[in-house]
């Protein structure tokens, strides 16, 4: 039974709990009741569960706000990484027809250049000179290109390693041998009226890629035509140009190596024609990339923003009144209006980049622009971490390095760990009560049943305390008539 002066008692007494009648022999309700005197014991669990949802909210916003700190940072490194858009380069040509600017890499240098082409490169080409041969004509004998005999096959025959020789003994399947091979020319089938001619392009252009032509053990058996001779169709020439005077020449016609990072295209031979190409900075890219500078920083700026008022029910923000938030604006703050100590472009007020009163900033494009049109590499130093330690884009990238959600030092990181230690020691309470809540449930119960099952006997005990009684005293609760 239970004893008035338990602490089990107590607890029953303080959540209200009824016993009816102790006479009547109806007992009580265990479940209900064991279950009304468990919510009673729960209820200290439930600022550990508030600070709990809390401590989580805030981890939510942390993390968000970690999250654009990242995309913050990937956008700076657009910006200060030496192969970033600072580094793009845009070219032109003043006639596309005889040449066209392939691309320009950070290895170029802006500037203009003369070019004159004086003749473009050719690759040799080859074909028998016989053209009255079927396509479907069948070939034996040998056919050599380059010092490399190819023998003809028909796919039963085996090289000197006992390697099957597929079939290549019609013009077609002689082509494709070719071209599966390491022979130093394309091969095609070429039909006209008269017939069919196997043609043979060097695999190397310029002057350099002449390849000797042999067939005179290839025979056409279906035509009885012995011996083919193989005509030189075109003249291999390397191109001749002038760049800025200078005479040079190039095997190719795609040309990589006249002016540093540029890949030109020679299109035609314009011999008495002076061509501009002009090497320029990639404004236009550098320009996107500021933009998405300043929006990733609004972005951060607004996440912050968004903390020191209320959520959508009017009740404070996750991390309202932190010192995280505090820290991060005042931080982001001295590093936006960082002044470098040289160079033309010292603040980011020159590239039209300005700041409002809730902290965000304002990008005019016309001033961007012009500062990058005056001034290219001073902006582009201004930015890079590389070239000064004390540039703005070097001082920025260490403050966000400190804010970032990086350990074992970014403020949001250390933020989190300090959230996450809380949670542990509440969530190691919650579990510690819930233990023993569930050991005090399993006694209610147990002693619970006992004092029920007392209840429930009280009615008949005293009935036969009654029937003692009568039968010692002849005395008659119950007389009948």
């Amino acid at each position: 039974m239970v004893s008035p002066e338990s602490d089990d008692n107590r607890v029953m007494g303080s959540v209200g709990i009824s016993f009816g009648s102790p006479t009547s022999g109806q007992g009580f309700d265990v479940s209900t009741t064991v279950s009304a005197i468990v919510a009673n014991l729960q209820a200290v669990e439930t600022p550990w569960k508030n600070q709990l949802t809390a401590l989580q909210s805030e981890d939510t916003a942390l993390t968000g706000i970690g999250t654009d700190l990242s995309s913050l940072s990937t956008a700076l490194n657009a910006l200060n990484s030496f192969s970033g858009v600072f580094s793009e380069k845009e070219g032109s040509s003043s006639d596309t027809s005889v040449v066209a600017l392939t691309s320009a890499t950070s290895a170029a240098v802006a500037g203009s250049h003369t070019l004159v082409v004086g003749q473009l490169a050719q690759t040799f080409s080859y074909a028998n000179k016989a053209a009255s041969i079927g396509a479907g004509d069948t070939l034996t004998g040998s056919l050599t290109i380059g010092g490399q005999t190819i023998t003809i096959s028909d796919g039963t025959d085996t090289d000197s390693d006992g390697n099957t020789i597929p079939q290549n003994n019609t013009l077609s399947s002689l082509a494709s041998y070719i071209n599966d091979g390491d022979y130093g020319v394309q091969a095609n089938v070429v039909t006209s009226a008269t017939g069919s001619q196997l043609a043979l392009v060097s695999d190397t252009s310029g002057a350099a890629g002449a390849v000797a032509i042999d067939g005179s053990q290839l025979t056409d058996s279906t035509s009885d035509v012995t011996g083919f001779t193989f005509g030189q169709v075109q003249q291999g020439q390397d191109a001749e140009f002038s760049v800025d005077g200078i005479n040079t020449s190039s095997a190719s016609n795609t040309v990589t190596d006249a002016i540093p990072g540029v890949t030109m295209q020679l299109l035609s031979a314009a011999p008495t024609e002076s061509v501009q190409v002009e090497i320029t900075n990639n404004n236009s890219d550098v320009e996107s990339a500021v933009s998405t500078f300043v929006s990733a920083y609004n972005t951060v700026i607004g996440d912050l923003n968004t903390q020191e008022g209320d959520d959508s029910s009017g009740n404070p923000e996750p991390l309202y009144g932190s010192s995280a938030v505090a820290t991060l604006q005042e931080q982001l703050q001295a590093a936006i209006i960082f002044t470098q100590s040289s160079g033309a472009i010292t603040s980011l007020t020159q590239l039209g980049i300005t700041a409002n009163d809730d902290g965000t900033l304002t990008l005019d494009g016309s001033t961007l622009d012009s500062a990058l049109d005056s001034n290219f590499e001073d902006a582009m130093n201004f930015f890079q971490t590389g070239s000064s330690s004390t540039s703005f884009g070097a001082n920025l990238t260490t403050t966000l390095t400190n804010l970032s959600n990086t350990g074992p030092d970014g403020a949001i990181y250390l933020a989190l760990q300090q959230d996450s230690s809380q949670e542990t020691n509440l969530n190691s309470n919650i579990t510690s009560q819930n233990n023993t809540i569930s050991t005090d449930q399993t006694q209610l119960t147990t002693e619970l049943n006992e004092a029920n099952y007392t209840l429930q006997e009280i009615p008949e005990q005293l009935q036969s305390v009654n029937e003692l009684y009568s039968a010692i005293t002849g005395y008659d609760e119950n007389p009948e008539g």
